[in-house]
């Protein structure tokens, strides 16, 4: 992908992420935090992965799948959490 397409897509995806720290703040209860903060990790891996392709190096999209992978995770902990008062009952 040329430079002229990442540049606007990663200014794009910075507002976005500014845009989800100010629901992340704004949210009411615990469940629309964890929405957020899902939301913004995938805005995370989305610079991530325009960061990869702009510089050419490789690690920058490890990071993503890393991230990706722990945010599942962590989604799926935080969701089990609210419904049942703890992550593993």
């Amino acid at each position: 992908m040329p430079a002229v397409v990442i540049i606007p897509a990663l200014f794009w995806v910075t507002l976005l992420l500014v845009a989800g720290g100010l629901v992340l703040v704004r949210a009411r209860d615990a469940l629309q935090r964890v929405v957020a903060l899902d939301l913004l990790a995938v805005i995370v891996i989305a610079l991530l992965a325009l960061l990869s392709q702009l510089r050419g190096q490789a690690y920058y999209f490890d990071a993503a799948v890393a991230l990706a992978l722990l945010s599942f995770v962590a989604t799926v902990a935080a969701a089990r959490y609210l419904d049942s008062g703890g992550p593993f009952g």
